[in-house]
């Protein structure tokens, strides 16, 4: 018996049915770096316009998170994508190296060991552990598929970098905009140093909540309140903080709110007249009366008397006093609170802070010297209640800002730093006209949410007491405290750091000789004995001086971005400090958009915690199913909302991979005998089927162009999982198999399905390749050499789909009908598939009963509807004749299906029944359709 097999057209590929992704990736990593994917991929855009996205630098004290796997693969799948796309987009990665998470570390081993050592030690341990995780987090990146200049990435500790932030800083100064002052500022007593608002989490914490009188000992008080006796009155504050009243220097009170006079028991009470009742429920006055109220602006210049210390305490007036929370009177202590210190600026009150860098008291308050802030609440509660000046007590848990380091509370404390001013050279009202007017924020809440944080910010604290970073290059008077900063010394300096073999430690290195200029005298007093200002800069201007130091320094970029892209943490962080910096500097921000995405949480929404046990690492996810299954992932999601991860999600991408590749495989394994030089066939040549194919195909490619664009990753990954399920493998591909394998090798029809499986597989290899990069290399690798191009890798090749449709409106609507009737005639035939009836769909033959009009269009593609339907026989008749063993369509109106078993025989090689092939015919006899191939072969 003749082997038809033999004779069919069967598909000839060596691309493999199973990815191993685990095991094959490594592989092809190892190609790329032998190839330099990442150089042809650049080259092969040629002239085309370049677009810059700049890399927030992740520090590098740590192997990374699912949050930075998810951010590099979103700006690998933006890069690849842009440089497929018509633009030149390469990437150079980044790494902050200095602060204090790294400095944290390097403390938490020398404490271990017991060791004290200088500055520069201190330096060399943090260059060399910085150097270490950046070694380790460049591997990591790479082992995802990240292409870019891996070779030299900017670091923030490079001499160049180090110069180039230090000259922003002389920028800065040069213009005035730098001042040194005694302000309030975040400071954690445990890491020692000031903290920016964007190195300072929120969490719960337990505080004493404590009302405090203050006796109003002022005569004046009479002609506020005449029936009062100032020797018996009091006015009521409330805190959470008792360790700040040794600071304590006035009492501020609304000017428009109205302020009673409460006589309880023969003593008097100042507070707020709409807190009466609630106060009377907190403090157990059965039995008061209110004697009177007055206007807020009564109460100022009234002089009331520290609870404890020999100081008076003035009432004063600020307009953020409310009636939220407490008494509508609030404790001012100007070292302690930012609104305190504005309030004691207008008042000219002392900005006291009477604590060292621990955190503990000085010997000026006694009976707290030597206790830190946490140890001095008890005392100072025990203080008040031996002076009877404690009416209720409680414990209050509220949120509270800790270190982001540490995790320990914070406190606010006045101290001598180095402040970026918000007010000079309007730069916040630069920066906010910037924010609306010259920067795309994706998604567009994140406008307001900058905005809203630079409109209120606080002048920029620049100063940091720790040894890890660029240093404030400025020489202390050492009788004054003057601050000299002349730009021609400053930035001489800095040029020494460019040139030093560790940049900046020339600072610490150099002798006070080497730096002073000489016989260089202070301007306020004539001293001469000067010191090196030991400060360092905020780590977050060092990060956000990276357009100075990399956008405009390096050839693979430009000024300013097109993209800065992270996580939504850095409103008030990278993206904060960047536009700070370039808006002081250079007048215009340092990005053109600026798009940020979530935070990765688990199945249920939760935030990852090992304490939970939910934590995912990216190696887990890479061991178990390649890295591959992390970016389809990373396309998958909505990714400017927190983004979910979970095993059941993952099981459910690896099918979608499976779904996609396979479709991949079968086009492949159907391109080994097409060469589009001598075998491609014109659009207009074309079957109709395949010319309604392409055009849906190339409706698909349009649309995950825009998302590309729209950087809408989750739109081009369902077009691109629905294009492979829907248009191809339960439509197309699967009507076309006959085509493919019975006709004659060069038959026009089959050339025409192969001609439009090449132009797919392009559509495919060119959508897939910024997010699945390791199973597009491994596509184009396996296509035969005819069908690759010049490049070795997949990254310098580039599509050509030119004279590929459209086709006009009235033909799309032809086959958009023929697609739906084929639907209720599949739904028509499984039930007697189902009963064993009929076995495959060949088995059938099916009638279709149509409405006028549909009979009329589908008469048009009438010798179609076999292939079409994937049956041996297929006809038309008008609607009216249809039988009681027709079924109505159940979506399609005006169509009525029968389905009848194909009459003839089955020809052994198509499996077509053919009435040709009666009951007498010989054993290898085969349809004439096969006759004429067999012959013909």
């Amino acid at each position: 018996m003749t082997n038809y097999k033999k004779t069919l057209n069967l598909p000839q590929t060596t691309f493999p049915m199973r990815a191993n992704l685990t095991q094959n990736e490594p592989g092809t990593l190892k190609f790329w770096e032998e190839t330099d994917a990442y150089k042809q991929m650049i080259q092969a855009g040629g002239e085309a316009p370049r677009y810059v996205l700049h890399d927030g630098p992740p520090y590098a004290n740590g192997n990374i998170h699912m949050g930075t796997a998810m951010n590099k693969i979103l700006k690998d799948i933006i890069v690849k994508s842009k440089n497929f796309n018509g633009y030149l987009a390469e990437y150079v990665p980044g790494w902050d190296c200095h602060g204090l998470p790294i400095e944290h570390k390097v403390d938490q081993q020398l404490r271990a060991k017991g060791k004290e050592v200088p500055p520069l030690t201190v330096r060399r341990l943090c260059r060399e552990y910085a150097t270490k995780y950046l070694g380790i987090q460049r591997k990591e990146f790479k082992r995802l598929g990240v292409l870019g200049v891996w070779d030299d990435p900017y670091q923030t500790m490079h001499p160049q970098y180090e110069a180039a932030t230090a000259r922003e800083l002389g920028r800065f100064i040069q213009n005035g905009q730098v001042i040194r002052g005694k302000k309030p500022i975040y400071w954690c007593i445990d890491c020692r140093t000031a903290l920016a608002e964007a190195e300072v989490e929120y969490d719960q914490h337990t505080s004493p909540s404590i009302y405090v009188a203050f006796p109003v000992k002022d005569t004046g008080l009479q002609k506020i309140f005449p029936q009062v006796d100032p020797d018996k009155t009091y006015a009521l504050i409330w805190t959470t903080t008792p360790w700040t009243l040794p600071g304590n220097k006035a009492i501020a009170a609304h000017p428009d709110l109205e302020y009673s006079l409460v006589q309880v028991d023969g003593a008097f009470y100042i507070l707020a007249g709409e807190l009466v009742e609630t106060a009377a429920g907190i403090f157990g006055w059965q039995d008061y009366t209110d004697m009177g109220r007055v206007r807020g602006s009564e109460l100022e210049g009234l002089q009331a008397r520290h609870p404890f210390l020999e100081r008076s305490s003035p009432f004063v007036l600020a307009g953020y006093v409310s009636l939220e929370s407490g008494t509508g009177l609030v404790h001012t202590a100007p070292g302690h609170g930012r609104e305190d210190y504005e309030t004691g600026l207008k008042y000219g009150l002392e900005v006291l802070s009477p604590l060292d860098d621990h955190g503990r008291f000085d010997d000026s308050v006694p009976f707290l010297a030597g206790k830190n802030v946490h140890e001095a609440n008890p005392l100072v509660v025990s203080r008040l209640e031996e002076q009877g000046l404690l009416p209720a007590q409680k414990k209050m848990t509220h949120s509270y800002p800790h270190c982001w380091r540490c995790k320990q509370p914070v406190i606010f404390r006045a101290t001598t730093q180095w402040f970026i001013t918000m007010e000079a050279n309007s730069l916040r009202h630069k920066a906010l006209e910037a924010i609306k007017e010259q920067v795309q924020w994706i998604p567009a809440w994140g406008r307001e949410r900058i905005y809203s944080m630079i409109e209120h910010r606080p002048d920029w604290c620049i100063s940091r007491q720790r040894n890890w970073g660029v240093p404030i290059v400025a020489l202390i008077c050492g009788k004054c405290d003057h601050a000299y900063t002349d730009p021609e010394w400053f930035f001489s300096i800095v040029e020494r750091f460019e040139k030093h073999e560790r940049g900046c430690d020339y600072w610490f290195e150099a002798e006070l000789e080497e730096v002073v200029p000489q016989g260089l005298s202070c301007p306020e007093c004539g001293s001469q004995e000067w010191q090196k200002e030991d400060d360092i800069l905020d780590v977050w201007f060092d990060s956000g001086t990276s357009f100075a130091a990399v956008l405009e320094k390096r050839p693979e970029c430009s000024f300013p971005a097109d993209m800065y892209l992270e996580g939504t943490d850095q409103h008030r962080g990278w993206f904060h400090s960047s536009l700070l910096a370039s808006m002081g500097t250079r007048g215009s921000p340092p990005y053109k958009t600026v798009l940020t995405h979530g935070y990765v949480v688990d199945g249920e929404g939760r935030k990852m915690s090992k304490s939970i046990g939910n934590v995912i690492a990216p190696q887990e996810i890479i061991d178990k199913y390649g890295a591959e299954i992390l970016r389809i992932w990373v396309s998958a999601v909505d990714y400017q909302e927190d983004v979910r991860i979970s095993q059941e999600i993952l099981t459910r991408l690896v099918d979608a991979y499976r779904r996609i590749r396979n479709t991949c495989r079968y086009v492949l394994s159907n391109l080994y005998d097409f060469d589009p030089q001598k075998d491609m066939v014109d659009f207009g040549r074309m079957h109709p089927l395949d010319r309604y194919t392409l055009h849906l195909v190339m409706e698909k490619d349009q649309a995950m162009h825009r998302a590309y664009e729209r950087f809408e990753f989750h739109k081009v990954y369902h077009n691109l999982h629905n294009l492979c399920v829907l248009e191809l493998s339960s439509f197309y591909l699967d009507i076309i198999k006959d085509r493919l394998y019975v006709p004659a090798p060069e038959s026009l029809e089959r050339k025409s399905a192969q001609s439009v499986l090449y132009h797919v597989l392009q559509v495919l290899l060119k959508n897939m390749l910024p997010i699945l990069s390791f199973t597009a290399e491994e596509i184009y690798r396996h296509l035969p050499e005819k069908l690759q191009g010049d490049s070795d890798t997949v990254f310098g090749w580039r599509p050509a789909l030119d004279g590929v449709g459209p086709i006009e409106p009235e033909e799309k609507e032809l086959w958009d009908m023929v697609g739906r009737v084929r639907q209720e005639v599949t739904r028509a035939i499984e039930p007697l598939r189902k009963s064993k009836e009929l076995g495959h769909s060949l088995d059938s033959h099916v009638i279709l009963y149509l409405e006028k009009d549909k009979l009329k269009l589908l008469g048009q593609v009438q010798e179609h509807l076999r292939d079409v339907f994937i049956v041996s026989k297929a006809g038309i008749r008008p609607l009216e004749e249809a039988g009681q063993d027709s079924i109505a369509a159940q979506e399609e109106e005006g169509l009525r299906i029968e389905v009848r078993r194909a009459p003839g025989n089955k020809c052994p090689r198509c499996w077509v029944y053919s009435e040709d092939l009666g009951p007498d015919a010989d054993a290898d006899a085969v349809c004439p359709r096969c006759s004429q191939v067999v012959g013909g072969e």
